[in-house]
Parts: structure tokens; C-alpha cells; sequence
């Protein structure tokens, strides 16, 4: 079976991920921003109300993957709270300024995270690499669990042909995520084009909040709405990813 992780950007939108299926959460903050780090009370809230696969991205703020070493203390502390509030896996990503992998600074991130048994997911800092076929021996041999990848492109349906390059390289050595602009809608043609077995998004729909009074000074809809993880996009997602 084909199996889709969410990515989560609340405790709410993990609950929603496992109701319509998903296997596994993704949790973290801003995704307008590409993603960083959630708060320590959204990681417990999260484990203590969802009961599939709950991992954490580990990423200090927006921007590029070249880490000062305070942002890479933080994330090794941030690795920390994760294990010892018992998440399933941290997600992260350390690139030189040549746009290879940093191996050192990496594989004391990977340590942290098996002291407490979690998995780890190498995330999108992979697609700007300057070579993904040589990044990807690099990331099996730090001992990563999957890549989260669109194929160098900017979403995954654009980088299909490369996806599909990645998955034979890989060879059941590492798992191969696609993620970036999947939908419900295309994923089905994804499936086809690449051979993946597990895929990666967030599946949101609008909802209205519970307002009653709205300033006449903010017309804005978005002020009084929130983006979520939608059940039912995610449970047809799935549907559709397994009946081609």
C-alpha cells in the first residue's frame, strides 16, 4: 500500500492528518515560510492526541540550510525535547556553502536522534544540492531513514522524471518521499511516473473561524480564517494513489 505522511502545521491539523488516514505526521510551524520548528506544547499536545508516527521538523528559522553555530546548537537541543517527548522521528537538513551535504554537522544531529530510537528524514534542504545523485549516497551513509525531495524542482510533479531516478538509485537502501505540490489531484499521475511507495503534503482546506464580531477595518477574510490539514483531501489522496 502507498502510504502519505501530512505535514502538519498545528496539533489540529496532526489530529485531522490521522482521521483521514495518514501514517505518519510531519509536525511543524510557518509553512509560508517553507517550515520551521514547532513549539515544544504543540510537539506534546501532538504525541498525547494522535497515536500514528509523530516526527518533528528540526529547522531554527526560514531561509537557507548554512547553519551559524548557535542556530546548530539549537537544533541539537531541539532534537533533545523531541526524544524525550517520544516523537517517532526529527526531519532536518545541514548543507555546506557548495551545496554538499555538511556530513559532520549532520551525523551529530543523526546521533542525537537514534540516543532515542527516532527515525530520520533528510528534508528538501536535498533539493538544492549541486549533485542529487551523489547527495543521496552521502545522506544513506549517514544512516537516514528517507529523503524528502521534489527532485531538484520546485514541486514534485515538475520533478517527476528525476524522482524516478532517485527511487532506482536508491534501491530499497532508503526511502525515496516525494513532496511538494502533491494534491489529491495529481497525485495519481505521480504514483505512475515514479514507482513511490510513501508521499508527502499538507492537504489544507479553509476554515472559518468562530468569530461572531468583525472589525469593519480589517476586510480581510484571512483574519478571520485558518489554513488546516482537511481530512477528507487527505483521505482521497490516499484513494486515489492506490486505485490507478
Amino acid at each position: 500500500m502507498i502510504t502519505l505522511e501530512v505535514c502538519a502545521n498545528s496539533t489540529q491539523s496532526a489530529i485531522n492528518g490521522q482521521k483521514g488516514g495518514a501514517i505518519r505526521v510531519e509536525l511543524c510551524d510557518n509553512l509560508s515560510e517553507g517550515g520551521t520548528t514547532p513549539s515544544l506544547s504543540q510537539i506534546e499536545k501532538s504525541r498525547q492526541h494522535i497515536d500514528i508516527q509523530l516526527n518533528v521538523l528540526i529547522r531554527p528559522r526560514e531561509g537557507d540550510f548554512l547553519y551559524s553555530d548557535l542556530e546548530f546548537e539549537i537544533m541539537k537541543q531541539d532534537i533533545h525535547h523531541c526524544g524525550k517527548a517520544g516523537c517517532d522521528g526529527v526531519v532536518f537538513g545541514i548543507l555546506n556553502t557548495d551545496g554538499n551535504i555538511d556530513k559532520e554537522r549532520n551525523q551529530d544531529l543523526v546521533k542525537i536522534a537514534h540516543k532515542y530510537r527516532m527515525t530520520i528524514t533528510f528534508h528538501r534542504a536535498f533539493d538544492r544540492c549541486n549533485d542529487l545523485f551523489s547527495s543521496l549516497e552521502d545522506i544513506i551513509e549517514l544512516g537516514c531513514d528517507r529523503i524528502l525531495t521534489s527532485g531538484g524542482m520546485e514541486s514534485a510533479p515538475e520533478g517527476k522524471e528525476i524522482l524516478k531516478k532517485l527511487i532506482s538509485q536508491a534501491n530499497d537502501r532508503i526511502i525515496i518521499m516525494p513532496g511538494g505540490g502533491i494534491t489529491e489531484n495529481n497525485i495519481s499521475e505521480l504514483v505512475r511516473a515514479t514507482d513511490l511507495k510513501e508521499f508527502h503534503g499538507s492537504f489544507r482546506s479553509r476554515y472559518n473561524g468562530g468569530m461572531q464580531y468583525k472589525s469593519p477595518f480589517f476586510t480581510n477574510e484571512e483574519e478571520y480564517s485558518m489554513l488546516l490539514t482537511d481530512p477528507e483531501k487527505v483521505k482521497q489522496a490516499i484513494e486515489n494513489a492506490n486505485n490507478i
